[in-house]
């Protein structure tokens, strides 16, 4: 929720379905227009409206990672994003938080109050998508995202060392 904070108009949020099981949680995240995607199967109607959303124009929030971090740090993200990008012929936003795995790490059940930075970096054209191997897609998506997450880490750094100074 708080990327969809930093653009203008309504952000559409790509979610495992299991996450639609907890009927609190599935209210909060249908009123913030999850797509629900099944990453254990095929997950096609996921797609297809992932798909449909970017042709109105809208804009798609997809975590390329799977899953939350385990210690804070950007991890090896996955190649099922490079269809749909290749596909979709849309810019590939990079964007990273810094902040959020204090502010609410996996293990823990409730949020605590942490400073949060995000950031984000240059957009991959369609041209550029379309010259690229999955391979090379993957490794320059893992690259950006592991260079905005290293720039909202220096922000936060930056705001402790003022306050502290």
């Amino acid at each position: 929720m708080i990327i969809g904070t930093c653009f203008n108009g309504r952000l559409n949020y790509v979610a495992r379905d299991t996450l639609f099981g907890f009927a609190p949680f599935r209210w909060l995240i249908e009123s913030l227009d999850a797509i629900p995607i099944d990453r254990e199967g095929m997950g096609l109607s996921g797609i297809k409206e992932t798909l449909r959303r970017l042709k109105r124009e809208e804009m798609v929030l997809l975590f390329p990672e799977g899953t939350r971090t385990k210690d804070g740090w950007v991890a090896p993200i996955k190649p099922g994003f490079c269809a749909l990008a290749r596909r979709a012929k849309v810019p590939l936003l990079p964007v990273a938080l810094d902040g959020s795995f204090t502010a609410w790490p996996r293990w823990q059940k409730y949020p605590r109050r942490a400073m949060i930075q995000v950031e984000i970096g240059e957009p991959i054209w369609p041209e550029q998508v379309a010259k690229l191997t999955d391979e090379e897609l993957v490794a320059e998506v893992q690259r950006r995202l592991v260079q905005c997450h290293a720039e909202a880490r220096r922000g936060i750094e930056l705001t402790i060392g003022k306050r502290g100074a």
